[in-house]
């Protein structure tokens, strides 16, 4: 967010509250007054990381803000962000940026427009209690060594990237073993590496370095960060994450979703476009197209990851969901008496499945509003005790009634089997569950922690397999087209690879770090679905990729 007038922090935590669902693990705010950087962050919800002492002290004109769950690096205090470091540039943006102020020689509003040195200021580092300090960004200047500004970035990103180690290694080869900033703090996240990399890259200015980096970043990223004077915002080429931009009183808002805008009084200006670079401060928003974009949006943020009151590439994500649920209806008919969802993530599909049914809707399952997502806790035993914790059935609607239940998306099962148990427990006389996404059968690596593909249940059984498995009357699931029809997206510009194995990168190299060959994995899928259909036949069944490498949260299910 840049500002300048508004209570940046408050505002800040209000965004972050309204994108709460999207990481659950840790929270964090930076801001800085166009001398010091300030990071306050720490783990737990919004609401237990801040209050309004500690959102008093974080004053300023810009500021970036995270909620994480973690994808990659442990849920620990070390890698919550926004992460800070060092850079080897002063804050700002140079000469040949038409936000630069035209006042050569002179420092304004924290830019540096001469040759001479000036001492960089101290960026500070909130940390919890008894573990407070202070960083100077740079390094001591030896006598007759010639002048090096130094500033600090904050950064914060939602996505994955899949080529860390490759960045990794740039980060050593430029800066050797002794690592600072969020390295050297002990975080582990390809988010503290690409903190990093701006750290340790020669260039002019924060701007210069962004726009020689951004093009070796492979994977997924929607990026915010921030030097101690303006606001930056890049988008991978792909658009894998979304990211919008809106207009506030006084400034800009960059969020994750537009409910975010909403929320803090913004205006939807437009997305950030896949491939685009923003450099956002006094004199307004320069743009850069660093890659032409190959669109290729993650569809499960239709399906699940966003709040229904959100708006991608033009399509309300409510009335997506409202529309898998009818074409669900269509293509899985039930004799039943009720249409329940599991809530609330289920709740607009299940809405649309009564619409296209003609079966009653109603709340048969009760959630307890505390309980967070279950699919987004880390460990598999909390995810468990969540589920339990977090639905309960009402007797009195549910009793005696064939049931059509309602979700987004099994992923292992979990929730399904728990759930289909407990409404048998509470008297219902059928359960028919009905999915409003296809089959899960590969894992993600663009953002969401979805397991390898021997947890995914889909992965080792059929339709019915799983049907049994989780103890329901019959099941059904959404077909592909049939879910991509209902975004109204071009397929094209879509990424399906959790349900089709057609991943738009190449993912071989992320993949096996994390101990799957997915090379081989594809390669037999396909073999296997030419022997069952024939060669026409494998470009036809949905789990079977046609191509892989051409270019390179969520209910516990």
């Amino acid at each position: 967010m840049y500002a300048p007038g508004q209570p940046i922090a408050q505002l800040a935590y209000y965004g972050l509250y309204a994108l709460q669902h999207r990481g659950q693990e840790s929270a964090g705010i930076a801001v800085s007054n166009g001398q010091t950087i300030l990071v306050y962050k720490d783990m737990g919800l919004v609401s237990q990381v801040f209050d309004e002492k500690s959102l008093s002290t974080l004053n300023g004109h810009v500021g970036v803000a995270h909620v994480r769950y973690a994808t990659t690096g442990a849920s620990a205090w070390e890698n919550a962000q926004p992460t800070l470091g060092p850079t080897r540039f002063p804050s700002g943006i140079p000469p040949t940026s038409r936000l630069h102020p035209a006042s050569a020689g002179e420092r304004t509003g924290g830019v540096w427009a001469d040759d001479d040195y000036k001492s960089a200021p101290i960026s500070e580092f909130r940390q919890p209690p008894g573990r407070e300090f202070r960083q100077r960004p740079g390094r001591p200047r030896a006598s007759g060594e010639p002048a090096t500004p130094s500033g600090t970035v904050a950064l914060a990103h939602n996505g994955n990237l899949t080529n860390t180690a490759e960045l990794m290694a740039e980060v050593r080869a430029l800066s050797g073993e002794d690592l600072a900033g969020e390295l050297g703090r002990g975080s582990s996240t390809d988010t503290a590496v690409l903190t990093a990399l701006f750290g340790c890259t020669e260039a002019p200015s924060l701007m210069d370095a962004a726009l020689s980096i951004l093009p070796r970043l492979e994977g997924a990223f929607s990026l915010t960060f921030m030097d101690e004077t303006h606001l930056y915002a890049a988008r991978d080429r792909h658009g894998f994450r979304p990211l919008v931009l809106g207009r506030i009183d006084g400034g800009w808002v960059v969020a994750s979703e537009t409910a975010a805008l909403d929320i803090v009084g913004a205006e939807v200006e437009r997305e950030v476009e896949p491939g685009e670079f923003l450099v956002i401060g006094e004199g307004g928003i320069e743009s850069h197209m660093w890659a032409e974009p190959r669109r290729a949006g993650c569809v499960f943020e239709y399906v699940y990851l966003a709040r229904p009151d959100t708006t991608i590439a033009g399509r309300s994500v409510n009335s997506s969901r409202l529309e898998m649920g009818r074409i669900l209806a269509q293509e899985h008919p039930v004799d039943a008496d009720l249409v329940i969802a599991t809530p609330s993530s289920g709740t607009p599909a299940a809405i649309g499945y009564a619409q296209g049914s003609g079966i009653p809707y109603g709340q048969g399952l009760v959630k307890n509003a505390y309980v967070g997502r279950t699919f987004i806790a880390p460990t598999q035993l909390q995810r468990q005790r969540g589920i339990r914790l977090k639905l309960n059935p009402m007797k009195e609607v549910i009793e005696g009634k064939r049931l059509v239940v309602v979700d987004d998306s099994i992923v292992r099962g979990n929730t399904q089997r728990a759930l289909v148990a407990m409404l048998r427990e509470a008297g219902a006389a059928e359960v028919h569950v009905r999915i409003s996404s296809p089959p899960v059968t590969w894992p993600c690596f663009f953002g969401i922690d979805f397991p390898t593909r021997g947890e995914l249940i889909a992965n080792s059984m059929d339709v019915e397999g799983i049907r049994e498995a989780i103890g329901a009357d019959t099941l059904g699931y959404i077909s592909l087209d049939g879910m991509v029809r209902a975004t109204r997206q071009n397929r094209g510009d879509l990424c399906t690879a959790c349900f089709t194995g057609k991943y738009p990168i190449d993912v071989a190299s992320v993949a096996a770090s994390s101990g799957s060959d997915i090379l081989g994995e594809l390669a037999y899928a396909e073999a296997e679905a030419s022997k069952e259909f024939g060669v026409d036949g494998a470009h036809a069944r949905a789990s079977t990729p046609a191509r892989v490498g051409s270019d390179k949260a969520l209910e516990e299910r």
